[in-house]
């Protein structure tokens, strides 16, 4: 396959970890670019003029960019893939919630989850997938979380094992949530049972402080990192600092859920390789303004990435495009440092930098093709979807039809 004339083709080309201060600016734009593309896999990059006339390009199938930008795919580095029916009566409560000024606490409806076979909610993380694919991501990180006891977390894994591939790359954590006391009681006997069916690479725990110390939670990392497993933690209700010394200490490879934070927790983060992960989309959802400290992150020298956070509960939007334009808009990040963010930086949050978010030569081809001919269009224009063509692999796996008339 041979992409030519991309008025923009942003390769995200540099260094092999994640892109801190000034690198996230550099996307490694050229101007009337081309790929060529063989087994799947990216030979060539460069001006038109040059890649066109290379005597393999002279046999391939073509897609003619012109006036377009060309990018890497999204990475979605933290959704939650797999979740039951049943969430809009905790959505349309939310309203008389707020106006009695209490705490948001959703139904979880865990039982439509625990009851709902494994076939059913394969098809609904299907069409989750499809909805991505449509909107630019072809890699994604997915927890489980929302199963709450051994049986129904297995069974979230197993589907993200089913969909790997298919189309899409997925990363599967295991998620142990503090408030859930029965899955951090037992981690040896559950964790040995993820791992000896080979159903996540990362092992993660949210550590908010509600109904766990600090002890269990690095006592359930321990183990995890033991088994072979690599580490995640997510913060929330103003655990911020506490999570960030816990993942950093315990090498894990990024914090997520990232909130305000000291000053000293923040150079902590930055002196580490633990990656950063901010999801504005939650923060715009749940109406509380997006307060992740980006712009002192990035000044101060960490790395960040952006997820979607995507889930029933705080954002149930998987739209990267609009995480992207929520990162400049309430964030102070900038186009470029937004896209970086979410393409190579979430490639690293998730352990894909080496074959995800940028288009290097030996790298898998997985690109978009944007209706648009400067990539600040796509914070500019918000929650519009501007993919033309989604390629994974390279194969296209998505292209914009035409309206009937």
């Amino acid at each position: 396959m041979l992409v030519r004339g991309a008025r923009q083709l942003l390769t995200l080309h540099g260094a092999t970890e994640a892109r801190r201060g000034p690198a996230l600016q550099e996307l490694g734009i050229i101007r009337d670019g081309a790929l060529l593309i063989v087994d799947g896999r990216v030979v060539e990059v460069g001006p038109s003029r040059r890649v066109e006339n290379l005597a393999q390009a002279h046999r391939c199938q073509e897609i003619d960019a012109t006036g377009r930008v060309v990018m890497p795919g999204f990475v979605d580095c933290h959704t939650h893939l797999v979740w039951g029916a049943g969430w809009l009566d905790d959505f349309d409560a939310r309203p008389a919630e707020a106006a009695k000024d209490t705490a948001l606490d959703p139904i979880c409806p865990i039982g439509v989850l625990r009851n709902a076979s494994g076939k059913r909610l394969q098809s609904r993380a299907r069409e989750w997938i499809h909805g991505m694919v449509r909107h630019g991501t072809t890699t994604l990180g997915a927890q489980s979380g929302y199963g709450l006891d051994q049986r129904a977390e297995l069974k979230i894994l197993r589907v993200h094992a089913r969909l790997n591939r298919a189309p899409l790359d997925i990363a599967s954590t295991f998620l142990a949530a503090c408030d859930v006391p029965a899955l951090l009681g037992m981690p040896s006997d559950l964790l040995a049972a993820v791992h000896r069916r080979n159903l996540a690479r990362f092992a993660g725990v949210r550590h908010d402080g509600r109904t766990c110390g600090l002890d269990q939670s690095r006592n359930y990392l321990e183990t995890a990192r033991s088994l072979g497993f690599q580490l995640k933690v997510q913060a929330g209700n103003g655990f911020t600092a506490e999570a960030v010394r816990l993942a950093v200490q315990m090498g894990a490879v990024s914090v997520d859920h990232i909130g305000a934070g000291s000053l000293a927790d923040l150079e902590l983060l930055a002196a580490s390789n633990t990656i950063a992960v901010l999801l504005p989309g939650s923060a715009f959802h749940c109406g509380n303004g997006g307060c992740a400290p980006a712009r002192k992150l990035i000044d101060g020298g960490a790395a960040v990435a952006l997820g979607s956070d995507f889930n029933p509960r705080t954002n149930p939007s998987y739209n990267m495009q609009t995480i992207v334009a929520l990162a400049c808009a309430h964030l102070g990040m900038s186009p470029a440092e937004a896209i970086c963010a979410a393409t190579f930086n979430a490639a690293c949050a998730i352990g894909a930098g080496q074959v995800a978010g940028s288009l290097e030569a030996g790298k898998p081809a997985d690109l978009i093709v944007l209706n648009a001919a400067d990539y600040r269009e796509i914070p500019y224009h918000f929650g519009v979807n501007l993919v033309h063509r989604t390629v994974k692999r390279g194969v296209t796996i998505y292209e914009e039809g035409s309206v009937a008339r």
